[in-house]
């Protein structure tokens, strides 16, 4: 196990955290990568070693009828890391740096189970590696970095699986996929007439942080320092560590984030929206604190084509009542756009994590689909914290870009927004 890492040596020593190995899986140096066999096993590296760890090295490798071997994992915390040995086998190298994972040639793929507020770090520094990467859910903290996240698997060409599923049983559904098709077709213009509203399933009331939480000594088998990382260095409490660090702005974001990306994944492909974001947001929510998530009863999103989405916590406050529901369908065409669409072909499959490691393409849960899905929790998160509705301006891009940034101590978005 390497030694413990101070913060001031870590941020000294960034410069050089992910030396640029281009790796080539074994499956593209000969044969037929598309009918690679299925017990192809993958070289892993695993960072973050608590309760969230390997479960996506199962579900998108094992699942997919492909296998791995864990070589090396990183934690902050050492009694998760002895652990790792007990459940992966002795072969596995234990590591209180991730950055120790990243740089080692033998690992294909990392797997990143830390909380969100590492997520961009680990993924860039293991894109630039040239890793192969599965990310738990939620992608990213704050929307800027998840704009950085795609730029440097698209740079590096790798592949990107995030840690939530659900698209790929939406696209088997042919009510689904006439969805996409009408939507991705261009017949509909910007006449939508779809309200699409997800009721309940958030644990709002119980996603909500300590505001009155008394500081207590750090456990010496925590590197708290380490933990903290690139997020604001507070003094140590146990609800910051563990499972509730999602009740923290500083980790995560509450039961919006943490949820969210679970239901927008599927929503994102139904309805074509991977490549484009809400224009307007509006929540109703109770005040909000500067550390701790807190309440919120509803968020209201509108696309630039008129496609309503609602979030509806289901918990607390009064319900959504805006607006009913409203499936798309083929007669919000007429007849002459309905006989075009019946024209098209349908989607392409999707491809699993080990296909698309195999065939160099995009997974099905690919990282530009990750970023626009919890872009729409981030942007909902926005506006409870600012306590009012924001709407996007081209004509003030920087300008309001810039200004949401720097209230919510938020890195500068790509997206401007009028608030």
């Amino acid at each position: 196990m390497s030694k413990r890492l101070s913060r001031r040596s870590f941020l000294q020593d960034a410069a050089t955290a992910a030396a640029a190995f281009s790796i080539v899986p074994r499956s593209v140096l000969g044969g037929e990568p598309a009918k690679a066999p299925p017990s192809e096993v993958f070289a892993c590296g695993l960072i973050g070693a608590g309760s969230q760890a390997g479960e996506d090295l199962n579900s998108y490798i094992k699942h997919w009828g492909a296998d791995f071997k864990l070589l090396a994992a990183a934690d902050c915390h050492y009694d998760r890391l002895n652990n790792a040995k007990k459940r992966w086998g002795e072969q596995v190298e234990l590591y209180t740096d991730w950055r120790r994972v990243v740089e080692r040639k033998d690992v294909e793929v990392v797997s990143i189970a830390t909380p969100p507020h590492w997520h961009a770090l680990c993924c860039i520094a293991a894109a630039q590696a040239g890793k192969d990467i599965l990310c738990e859910k939620p992608m990213t903290k704050f929307i800027a970095e998840g704009r950085a996240m795609v730029t440097a698997v698209k740079r590096y060409a790798r592949v990107f699986q995030i840690g939530t599923s659900g698209r790929f049983g939406a696209c088997k559904s042919p009510t689904s996929r006439q969805i996409h098709k009408i939507m991705r077709s261009g017949l509909l213009k910007n006449n939508c007439q779809g309200v699409f509203i997800q009721k309940g399933g958030f644990p709002v009331k119980r996603y909500c942080g300590l505001v009155n939480a008394v500081p207590q000594p750090t456990p010496k088998q925590l590197d708290w320092d380490m933990y903290c990382g690139p997020a604001p260095v507070r003094p140590y409490h146990p609800d910051r560590f563990g499972w509730n660090h999602r009740f923290y702005w500083d980790y995560e974001g509450g039961a919006m984030a943490d949820f969210a990306q679970h239901y927008m994944d599927p929503f994102q492909w139904i309805y074509g929206k991977d490549d484009t974001s809400p224009v307007e947001v509006e929540t109703l929510a109770a005040p909000a604190h500067p550390e701790c998530c807190t309440p919120w009863a509803w968020a209201e999103l509108k696309y630039a084509d008129g496609l309503t989405l609602v979030l509806d916590g289901n918990e607390w406050g009064p319900r959504y009542d805006r607006k009913p529901q409203r499936q798309v369908d083929i007669k919000d065409l007429d007849a002459e756009s309905q006989e075009k669409l019946k024209a098209l072909p349908d989607p392409e499959p999707l491809l699993t994590f080990p296909e698309a490691v195999r065939q160099r393409k995009e997974s099905g849960g690919h990282v530009e689909a990750a970023h626009r899905a919890i872009t729409i929790a981030h942007l909902a998160n926005i506006s409870i914290r600012l306590g009012r509705k924001i709407k996007y301006d081209p004509v003030k891009e920087e300008a309001i870009g810039d200004a949401v940034a720097n209230r919510l101590v938020y890195q500068p978005m790509r997206e401007p927004w009028h608030v």
